[in-house]
């Protein structure tokens, strides 16, 4: 399940009155233009150290480069989150959550449940059976 479907599904279960600003709304900008003048400054070159030298360069462990990026588990902490509201959504809200993480392709819809048919039983008894018999063939 991607992140994204993930969050779409946190933000349905969150009580009312406590949802954020909708994501599309630009933040502490100014206009639609300000990213745009942002991008089309150009920095100065700044006078400080020549990068093509070596002289001043830390020499970065690989181990800390290793340990910095490993994946961090976040079970717990989602688990912790998730169980401590106990507010069990709608099955209609269930029903839109797999609805989204569910393709479009027929593959990936589930089977459609068809009812079994019970085997019916018959109405008539081994005793009428065989009183039958006994009428129709004349058999004692």
């Amino acid at each position: 399940m991607s992140a994204s479907l993930l969050r779409r599904g946190l933000e349905l279960l969150e009580p009312p009155g406590r949802a954020k600003a909708p994501p599309g709304l630009p933040r502490g900008r100014a206009g639609p233009g300000a990213a745009g003048a942002a991008r089309r400054r150009k920095r100065a070159p700044e006078p400080g150290r020549n990068k093509a030298t070596v002289k001043g360069r830390v020499v970065k462990s690989a181990i800390d480069e290793y340990h910095k990026k490993k994946p961090v588990n976040h079970l717990r902490e989602n688990l912790k989150y998730m169980l401590k509201g106990r507010l069990v959504a709608d099955k209609a809200v269930t029903e839109q959550v797999l609805a989204q993480n569910r393709g479009r392709k027929s593959k990936d819809q589930p089977p459609e449940k068809t009812e079994k048919k019970k085997p019916e039983g018959t109405v008539f008894t081994e005793e009428d059976f065989r009183k039958f018999e006994r009428e129709y063939f004349g058999v004692p």
